[in-house]
């Protein structure tokens, strides 16, 4: 810009052709001074740091987080930056823990905005395409093999289940999401109010999401989920056990009856009826448990003003953010492991 003040001082161009020019001419990313603030590095950060900083993450932990997710230890990005592993996945945990702005993440990496924003979608994607099979293709992972769906089972059934066969537990989310500017109407959901995206996903009793599916819109019934995503089809081959016998999930009255999908008795109940639905009823809010979770420990998916449609890939976030809940919930296990005496597997095992 220095060539227009000079023309504007020797008179070549008046002041209203130096306005048109400064507008056409001006940089568009903020000039923030990054290099007053001291590089990033881990280990100047305690572990209450981590913990507040990083989302419930012990220092000690987000090091073998790194491991699991097989995160280099140094990073190119597509334009040739370089940066370590470590910085890129505490980058990633530090945009998603809160719904802050990148500029308030420039005192901690001392990097300009537009790097941070590079090294967060390059973290998000690698996450996203390294392993989100692990919720398309759960029922190849070892940790949900039939001898361990039939301890889910009895563990769910010793917790006061109505019924013995039962290994997990289905259900919809709504995530609210920004009003898009066009095809309103695909997106809002009537029930919620709320314009939103919607999510299908299996929960165990050891805590963790085994199978996720979306995001779809959120004018969708649920049952157009469970078709779509293809659940019914992999349950009948996959859920049975170790004798051939079937197992199931348990869902709410909006899912058909299966043989592996059961759901509540509806309409005029007897009193065996009521207590069967009541007892299954108790079970399954371990669904809205691990919900409650992601949103709790990846605020970032909760603010629907950055959830913006064209803007962000904020079905992909979401999906990530659940992925890093079930790290979380492998390392310290969480409320509904507790609650039916279940560990979850090593860090190390799930993401293998």
């Amino acid at each position: 810009m220095a060539f227009v003040q000079d023309a504007l001082n020797e008179d070549i161009i008046d002041p209203e052709e130096y306005l048109l020019l400064y507008n056409l001419n001006k940089r568009n990313n903020l000039n923030v001074q990054y290099n007053d603030y001291n590089k990033f590095n881990l280990e100047s950060y305690n572990d209450d740091e981590c913990n507040t900083f990083f989302r419930r993450f012990r220092k000690e932990d987000i090091y073998r987080l790194q491991r699991a997710l097989q995160i280099e230890d140094d990073v190119k990005c597509v334009n040739g930056l370089k940066v370590t592993g470590i910085e890129t996945l505490c980058i990633l945990l530090k945009r998603f823990a809160y719904p802050c702005r990148y500029i308030d993440m420039v005192p901690m990496f001392a990097r300009p905005i537009p790097q941070l924003c590079m090294i967060t979608n390059m973290a998000l994607n690698y996450i996203y395409n390294g392993f989100e099979h692990l919720f398309s293709n759960c029922f190849r992972q070892p940790w949900l093999s039939p001898g361990n769906m039939e301890r889910f089972a009895a563990a769910i059934y010793d917790s006061g289940a109505a019924i013995d066969n039962c290994w997990g537990f289905v259900d919809g989310t709504v995530r609210p999401i920004c009003r898009p500017g066009e095809h309103q109407r695909i997106v809002y959901n009537g029930h919620k109010r709320v314009h939103s995206l919607k999510f299908q996903s299996v929960v165990t009793p050891n805590g963790l999401i085994a199978n996720l599916f979306g995001p779809i819109e959120g004018c969708r019934h649920d049952a157009f989920m469970l078709r779509e995503s293809n659940l019914l089809q992999q349950l009948e081959r996959y859920a049975v056990r170790l004798n051939g016998d079937p197992l199931c999930i348990y869902g709410d009255p909006a899912y058909p009856l299966r043989v592996h999908l059961q759901a509540p008795f509806k309409g005029n109940l007897t009193q065996g009826q009521q207590d069967f639905n009541r007892s299954m009823s108790q079970a399954r809010v371990s669904v809205e448990w691990l919900f409650r979770d992601i949103i709790e420990n990846w605020k970032f998916v909760d603010f629907k003003k950055t959830q913006k449609i064209g803007l962000s890939a904020i079905g992909k976030i979401y999906v990530v953010c659940c992925l890093l809940t079930n790290a979380h919930t492998c390392l310290y296990g969480n409320i509904t492991s507790k609650t039916f005496k279940l560990d979850p597997p090593a860090l190390e095992e799930y993401f293998r």
